[in-house]
């Protein structure tokens, strides 16, 4: 028994050195990672406690003050939406505290990039707290969330454009034949995808025998996104690329699909039925996956975007002021202090506020679903209509970011 304490104590030792050693490795360069991290970690609790904590949350009187004991699928969305609730609180409180900065002599930039520890401590007792509020708040933040992840596919259409619209630049601009056959080869590809995507569209939520026609509308209406964007690109008077336009017609064509395998498991032009376990497992975790990449990508984009997304520039320290030799040193430490922030701070937190609020509706089905089957995620009417207008939005904004630099020539865009 001794011995068996002790090891215990050493085990728990050896793990809060390594916990330590782990927070002070955090730098300046690897901070971003560390909040993507500290995300990921957020979601994968979600996760598990989705799947244990309903038998606890049944025992918690401030929650179970029913008359009679809701389904196990509720305190599983409970348990999801309290999780969530604490990190966006704990990423929004950032974000406000982050406002502002333009330099990193600001003590905030510190506490942005520093104070591990004691970040990680209050995440834990952020979320702790969200247990022990009524449940009124909670169902307050659900409906909030709904429209907290609209900005948040938003923001994902906003990326794409900008990183496709990116990517096409970056290959023209290099000038070489080899460059410009690449962009038709990937351009081919995209469009071969798309193409026969909607064929399996076709063939699985068009079932013969049914009234289909709404599946049927969302198809054609993205085929004719697809032709249209092909369209407006080549038009001699845009200045476009084929490779955005191919690219973002396949992502199109995604959310087509995504919003109709969400439809209800009975409904008859469902053709995944037969596979729902496996096709909710599959679209979970394509979502969630696509969220944190989303975070990710906007956490470096922001820190390399002239937009309103990112502080201006300020001048550089001692600017005017000649430099003595004996205090080079002094100096040199208050030019790299006073240097301009890369990336908007508070923006970058914004971005994980929102995707809580998102990965949230993704783990629950949209807060409506959930009851359908304890294992089905994302799936129900919301979560069908949230998907297609989404796919409506994207094409929108494509159109509108070919034709608005003729139509506003004396706007930069």
């Amino acid at each position: 028994m001794w011995a068996a304490s002790c090891l215990a104590s050493c085990c728990a030792a050896c793990a809060c050195d390594a916990c330590r050693t782990v927070v002070s490795g955090i730098g300046r360069r690897s901070a971003r990672i560390a909040y993507c991290g500290l995300f990921a970690l957020s979601l994968i609790v979600s996760w598990i406690l989705r799947e244990v904590a309903a038998p606890l949350l049944e025992k918690i009187p401030w929650i179970n003050h029913f008359h009679q004991t809701p389904d196990r699928e509720w305190f599983e969305t409970d348990a999801v939406l309290r999780v969530s609730l604490g990190n966006f609180l704990f990423f929004t409180i950032l974000a406000i505290m982050m406002i502002g900065i333009k330099s990193q002599k600001d003590p905030r930039d510190n506490l942005h990039h520093g104070g591990w520890m004691m970040k990680i401590i209050s995440w834990c007792l952020i979320v702790i707290l969200m247990f022990f509020l009524p449940n009124g708040i909670i169902s307050f933040y659900e409906t909030i969330s709904k429209f907290g992840s609209g900005f948040f596919l938003l923001v994902q259409v906003v990326l794409l454009l900008d990183f496709v619209h990116g990517w096409n630049d970056k290959w023209v601009g290099y000038d070489e034949q080899f460059w410009y056959m690449a962009l038709l080869v990937v351009s081919l590809v995209c469009y071969i995808g798309t193409f026969a995507f909607s064929g399996l569209l076709f063939y699985f939520f068009t079932a013969s025998g049914h009234d289909c026609g709404m599946n049927t509308f969302f198809i054609v209406m993205t085929l004719i996104f697809v032709v249209v964007f092909a369209i407006v690109t080549l038009h001699p008077s845009v200045n476009g690329s084929i490779l955005p336009a191919s690219v973002v017609s396949l992502y199109c064509m995604y959310l087509c699909y995504s919003g109709l395998a969400s439809e209800p498991r009975d409904y008859e032009c469902n053709g995944l039925h037969k596979h729902s376990s496996a096709v909710s497992t599959g679209t979970l975790t394509v979502g969630l996956l696509t969220t944190v990449l989303s975070v990710v990508y906007s956490a470096v984009r922001a820190g390399s975007s002239t937009t309103l997304l990112s502080p201006p520039s300020s001048p550089r320290a001692g600017s005017g002021k000649p430099l003595l030799p004996f205090d080079k040193k002094d100096e040199h430490e208050e030019i790299e202090k006073a240097k301009p922030v890369t990336y908007s701070y508070s923006f970058f937190h914004l971005i994980f506020s929102l995707a809580s609020m998102y990965s949230a509706m993704l783990l629950t089905g949209w807060s409506t679903s959930v009851g359908e089957s304890g294992k089905l995620v994302d799936v129900g009417w919301p979560s069908v209509w949230v998907r297609i207008v989404t796919c409506w939005a994207t094409a929108g904004l494509f159109v509108w970011s070919m034709i608005a630099p003729i139509l506003f020539p004396d706007r930069e865009f």
